[in-house]
């Protein structure tokens, strides 16, 4: 009796655990989202940033191909992998000049990308030229 009801924890043990890889792993699927196949580049002022989980957002005005100004939103990491990646909450301000490549928005029209690479062009700052600099 007792073993069956261990054989049946470790059953439910499982599945459990089976549920949760299978939902981080749905979590951090862009493709249904961004296309990861094409990348974007945008140059402009930096509105917001949200230093937040489960991930961050960059918010820029930019020119469009026309010239009009734009508002997009960048998504980017969550805190805990920013913060070892030396990002923390006063990196980024309101007025920084700021250019940013990324994945565009599979929706037609939404200007919202994919964080793939920051630079900041008054100090160097930059982030997405290492291995290990890459949106969750």
């Amino acid at each position: 009796m007792d073993k069956m009801r261990f054989l049946k924890g470790c059953a439910f043990g499982a599945i459990v655990s089976l549920a949760l890889v299978a939902a981080a792993e749905a979590h951090h699927s862009y493709g249904a989202t961004y296309n990861v196949k094409d990348q974007v580049k945008i140059e402009g002022e930096l509105v917001q940033f949200q230093f937040r989980n489960p991930h961050s957002f960059v918010h820029i005005e930019a020119p469009d191909e026309h010239g009009e100004m734009q508002r997009w939103s960048v998504e980017w990491s969550g805190t805990a992998t920013l913060t070892r990646q030396g990002i923390n909450r006063a990196t980024l301000r309101p007025g920084d000049e700021v250019i940013l490549t990324g994945r565009p928005s599979r929706a037609p029209g939404e200007r919202r990308l994919l964080m793939v690479t920051l630079l900041r062009p008054a100090d160097g700052l930059s982030w997405g030229q290492r291995p290990d600099e890459v949106t969750d």
